[in-house]
């Protein structure tokens, strides 16, 4: 197989272009030459008067010949010659004519003639043509002739200046003094920045290292989110340690033919050993770390095969400044990856998403890069707005501000507290529509209830406990209650509202969650009845089930003999992960709908607030809850059917 490589160097030089035009230009005269017949002399005459076939039958003595050309085709035409001259009669008539003529003419009169063959024609090529026709048209028919052939042709050449897909891996080679940013920018992420820190040092003190017979290449594989800065710290370390940066991606070395990425990773390998000092940087490489022999094809493997071959080094001094960084979204702790590949790499960083604190130092460095007057400071709680973006990576962050600026500047305002909540709700739920629910009153009114259920039941341990309605308001994460629709989700009404930065969740917090879960169906049965539960809660329900299986199936959380019943494959562990979680889920909801019981005159009282208002913020719900307080605590001081045991103290802890 050619070195394509090799040629697009060469083609560099301007002789060697030269010199291939030149042959070219040679091989295609030589084509146009070989497709030419050389052609009779004799004058052509053209016409298209009808007379002159019929004169034939007075002239059949001097006739020399006569032949039909093309007698199928929309216009025959008619070619004799005489003896007595030297020039070729051609006479074009219309195949409705043709017919006639060949009866009442030609066979009546016995006048010889015959079809004129493919050879004739290619010698006499004046016969077909028009009248007025010229050289530009031998070279449309030579191109219908050799499209085919032009178009190889141009493909080669096009493959030889510009490469086959998947060759050059779209790499991109930077220098340090390009490279923007500092380490500095990584706002909070101290514990990723430290060992960033440390890298840089195992970089430049390479020959300390090696006295510790460290001698292997320092790989580095970067895991974690999207949006958490993987790309933007490999520049800060290139441009830190004052090296090149060739940045590629992994899905580009999925090229179309086989041992395109492996031709690609030489390529960039040998790119970055002819700079020295350089770093390799392999983005979305994830697919190159799933476990190789899966396919039948085995050629599917040559790139990551490849890949492990490069990164193990080369024992010359060629390749030892070369530094190999691959960025994955996800992980070995998460994702089955080949055990070869991640040996290869001495140094791993995973990155996080970033904690309360870092949210808020994050949001404020985004906020302080607008110009003065542009953001209302006095007017802006980032500890409130911190604590609603937990799960988000900076990058997303830094959409939810992006997107305030855009409403700020479409409202003519500027940007505070509200306006973030706002950006957020738009960001990550999507637009909210009145109209689609302004006209359905009966389905608004179920949606108010439906989501009036959710919200009682996650302030329900708080109301238990005795708090008072001040300190249940501090401790529940409600932010507002629309019944506007929400397309992104399909959703007629939500419950917007914050929650923990929690990475541990206890047994009785998710029993809290899926009661505030069932809280919604668990309204509508209350008021609508058994059989007027609607579909709008489906969503809810997948999520309970998941929860519950989590519980039950994987976690074994409700037995003494803490098993994993999902990787046990028979009927015997499906059955009792089944019949464990139906049992809890009745239990469950029947605490749900015993509880929701107590809070119905509420709910009926805010119901109608909540449909003329179509949206209640927090501050708006508990206003009306003082104004219903005695209805609350009576409903609360009501005796009850059913009690589930609950760690209530845990619960508001």
């Amino acid at each position: 197989m050619p070195k394509f490589a090799q040629l697009q160097i060469a083609f560099k030089n301007v002789y060697v272009r030269i010199l291939t035009a030149i042959v070219l230009g040679m091989l295609t005269g030589w084509f146009i030459y070989k497709a030419n017949v050389p052609q009779d002399t004799a004058p052509v005459v053209h016409s298209q008067n009808i007379a002159e076939i019929t004169e034939l039958a007075a002239n059949k003595e001097r006739l020399d010949y006569l032949l039909i050309a093309k007698p199928l085709s929309d216009s025959p035409r008619y070619v004799y010659k005489f003896k007595d001259a030297p020039q070729l009669h051609v006479v074009k008539v219309p195949s409705t004519s043709h017919l006639s003529l060949e009866r009442e003419v030609l066979l009546k009169n016995a006048i010889p003639y015959s079809i004129a063959k493919d050879d004739y024609l290619a010698s006499h090529k004046a016969v077909l043509e028009e009248e007025g026709e010229n050289f530009g048209t031998d070279a449309v028919d030579f191109l219908k002739r050799h499209a085919l052939d032009i178009t190889v042709l141009l493909v080669i050449l096009y493959a030889i200046k510009f490469g086959i897909p998947g060759m050059g891996a779209g790499a991109q080679m930077i220098s340090p003094d390009k490279l923007k940013g500092s380490l500095d920018d990584l706002i909070g992420m101290e514990d990723i920045k430290q060992e960033v820190l440390h890298l840089e040092d195992m970089i430049r003190n390479r020959e300390l290292y090696q006295e510790h017979n460290i001698d292997k290449p320092f790989n580095v594989m970067l895991t974690g989110p999207a949006g958490t800065g993987k790309t933007k710290l490999v520049g800060y370390l290139a441009k830190r340690l004052d090296i090149p940066l060739i940045q590629a991606s992994g899905s580009a070395l999925e090229s179309g033919y086989v041992g395109g990425g492996s031709k690609a990773l030489n390529a960039l390998y040998r790119k970055a050993s002819s700079k020295g000092r350089c770093i390799i940087f392999l983005d979305e490489a994830q697919s190159l770390f799933m476990p190789r022999g899966r396919s039948e094809k085995k050629w599917e493997d040559d790139t990551a095969n490849t890949l492990l071959g490069l990164l193990d080094g080369v024992k010359s001094d060629k390749g030892q400044g070369v530094i190999w960084v691959v960025a994955s979204n996800f992980d070995d702790a998460s994702t089955e990856m080949d055990e070869a590949m991640l040996r290869r790499f001495s140094v791993k960083i995973n990155f996080r998403l970033p904690n309360k604190a870092e949210r808020r130092e994050l949001l404020r460095s985004f906020l302080a890069r607008k110009k003065d007057g542009l953001v209302d400071w006095s007017d802006l709680d980032l500890d409130q707005v911190a604590e609603i973006t937990q799960n988000l990576s900076p990058a997303l962050l830094e959409t939810v501000v992006e997107r305030a600026s855009m409403l700020s500047i479409q409202e003519k305002t500027i940007i505070n507290t509200d306006l973030l909540f706002r950006a957020y709700e738009r960001a990550t739920i999507g637009l909210t529509d009145r109209a689609t629910t302004a006209e359905k009153h009966k389905q608004r009114e179920r949606i108010a209830v439906h989501e009036l259920g959710h919200f009682f039941m996650q302030i329900d341990p708080f109301l238990r406990q005795g708090l008072s309605l001040a300190q249940v308001k501090e401790k529940s994460h409600l932010l507002k209650i629309s019944t506007e629709a929400v397309s992104k989700i399909g959703a007629l009404g939500y419950v917007l509202q914050s929650g923990d930065d929690m990475s541990l969740r206890t047994l009785e917090e998710l029993e809290r969650d899926v009661i505030g879960l069932y809280g919604g169906v668990a309204a509508e049965e209350l008021f609508y009845g058994a059989r007027g539960i609607s579909v709008g809660s489906q969503n809810d329900i997948e999520k309970i089930t998941k929860m519950l299986n989590l519980m039950v199936g994987r976690l074994s959380m409700y037995s003494r003999a803490k098993i994993d019943y999902s990787q046990l494959q028979n009927d015997a562990s499906g059955e009792h992960t089944l019949r464990q979680v139906e049992e809890k889920s009745d239990e469950l909801y029947s605490y749900t709908l015993d509880a929701i019981r107590d809070y119905e005159a509420v709910i009926v009282a805010l119901k109608d607030t909540l449909l003329d208002q179509y949206v209640l913020s927090k501050d708006a719900v508990f206003a009306l809850l003082a104004e219903h307080e005695e209805a609350l605590r009576a409903g609360l001081d009501a005796p009850r059917a059913v009690n589930l045991t609950l760690c209530a103290e845990e619960a508001v802890a």
